[in-house]
């Protein structure tokens, strides 16, 4: 798991060079093979998808949650644009509610913000114009065990801050989980082995604050 989450999360940071930002995600062999077993796979229906990259993808949420009605659809290494791409994946499930986190490949991919925020709004607009409640989650900080953290992390903070509003605006659910995982704009130490990516006491409290959204959203 350790090599295949850090070899996929956050691949290209300085390889990128004139590369399109847009087709950045078709670079990544993880995205290719998890997009061919997810349309593969015989689970034809779900209440919940959980779509993200490696740090979603890092935790069996069906057995987390203790429901049989969620579908993790983390890709490691996937940012924005490989989202867009394959939301038709998300779709096909029939979700009631699409619980969404990203944003740090991009960030660390240099892909400019203005366009990670125009990614989010076509994500959010496709999931409520096919009926599926978005939840959106904070793109978490990574800590300075990860390479050019301090750099980064006011990056981060400027697009939670996009984020939020956004969210106010169009009354979608937002949590802010690095109100629970991180302080002072840094992820601590006891919830990142590596710096980005999550111990099993961040899951369970990340898990925490998806139930109490999911208890406020189906009463």
């Amino acid at each position: 798991m350790k090599g295949i989450v850090v070899a996929s999360l956050i691949l290209f940071g300085s390889q990128i060079g004139s590369a399109q930002y847009d087709t950045l995600h078709l670079r990544n062999r993880v995205y290719h093979l998890q997009r061919q077993l997810h349309q593969a796979y015989k689970t034809h229906d779900a209440s919940i998808v959980m779509l993200g990259n490696s740090i979603t993808y890092g935790a069996n949420w069906s057995e987390l949650l203790g429901r049989p009605d969620v579908v993790n659809r983390g890709i490691g290494g996937d940012n924005t644009y490989g989202f867009l791409a394959r939301l038709d994946d998300v779709v096909r499930l029939k979700p009631k509610y699409c619980f969404v986190m990203g944003g740090i490949n991009d960030i660390f991919s240099d892909i400019p913000l203005d366009s990670v925020m125009a990614n989010y709004r076509k994500i959010l607009n496709v999931l409520t114009d096919e009926g599926i409640v978005p939840v959106v989650q904070s793109t978490l900080y990574v800590s300075p065990k990860w390479k050019r953290a301090s750099e980064k992390n006011p990056d981060v903070t400027t697009l939670n801050t996009f984020l939020r509003s956004y969210c106010a605006q169009q009354q979608i659910e937002y949590i802010d989980l690095n109100a629970v995982l991180s302080k002072g704009e840094v992820l601590k130490d006891d919830y990142t082995f590596d710096g980005v990516h999550l111990t099993a006491a961040a899951y369970i409290l990340w898990s925490a604050e998806i139930e109490r959204v999911l208890t406020k959203l189906e009463r």
